[in-house]
């Protein structure tokens, strides 16, 4: 009997991802309203000429609604503020840039849809410092605090540093990945910590000023962020992104920012594969 359930529950969130209608509180709405934060190019920002929003995230998400026959409205709010906004229906969905982290599926299901990691860097002057990553052991860092990165880079010096004798990196919390490199420019900062997905769009802005370290030290998944309590908003969502990959948009979005090694290639909800 118990196999029996659990194959019962596996064919149901195989189905749900399958169903390709927005539940009829949306669709009678006619939108959904998704949370955004347009400063982390090029996932999402604002184009300096037109003040227009652009990025992969407000392309895939405008690709999304447009197969689900609606339209996405995005809300710029705060990042520290979406997760409550979320949870009080202030907004529908987060699409913004958001890790999928254990963590956050305590109040959130994530429709994951692309792989980041964090990365460090520093100034192209200073290249010549920092050959490994245990070159930053005793430096101080700089990274957005409203992201995962200071406590993943605390984890990734205590296992590198300290455990090897090394001193511990000092991990300075900033306004976001803007004020870092403000901070680093001004020599403030021996080095920086941003989402993989971010610097070669920022090393092609301002040629010759930072210069990428190693390679990333973490590894996760980027999710459009749902309310518990909407699992067929994320269904519906779910089912437009394997629609998207299979007819060649998803990469074709990719492929415009640069980004096709970040794709995944299968939808995933909570880190999971769905079949």
């Amino acid at each position: 009997m118990m196999k029996a359930l659990l194959a019962a529950s596996a064919c149901i969130i195989a189905l749900g991802a399958q169903a390709q209608d927005l539940p009829a509180e949306y669709a009678e709405k006619g939108k959904v309203v998704a949370a955004n934060t347009p400063n982390y190019p090029p996932m999402e920002y604002r184009d300096p000429a037109t003040n227009e929003l652009m990025g992969l995230d407000i392309d895939l998400g405008n690709a999304l609604a447009k197969h689900l026959g609606t339209q996405i409205e995005w809300s710029e709010i705060g990042f520290e503020q979406m997760v409550p906004s979320l949870n009080t229906g202030r907004i529908d969905l987060v699409l913004s840039g958001m890790s999928d982290l254990p963590a956050r599926r305590e109040t959130m299901d994530f429709v994951d849809y692309m792989t980041s990691g964090a990365q460090f860097y520093v100034s192209a002057k200073r290249a010549g410092e920092f050959k490994e990553l245990t070159d930053f052991c005793g430096k101080t860092v700089g990274m957005s605090r409203r992201t995962s990165f200071p406590d993943e880079a605390a984890k990734w010096s205590a296992e590198n540093c300290e455990a090897k004798g090394k001193p511990a990196l000092v991990v300075v919390g900033t306004e976001g990945s803007a004020d870092a490199r403000t901070q680093l420019k001004q020599g403030r900062l021996d080095g920086a910590v941003q989402g993989s997905e971010t610097l070669p769009y920022l090393l092609q802005l301002e040629p010759d000023t930072y210069a990428i370290v190693g390679t990333p030290f973490t590894s996760v998944y980027q999710g459009i962020g749902f309310g518990k309590d909407a699992p067929e908003l994320r269904d519906a969502f779910a089912a437009a992104l394997k629609a998207l990959m299979d007819s060649g948009e998803y990469k074709t979005i990719f492929e415009k920012y640069g980004l096709t090694g970040a794709m995944l290639d299968t939808v995933m909800i909570n880190g999971e594969a769905v079949k």
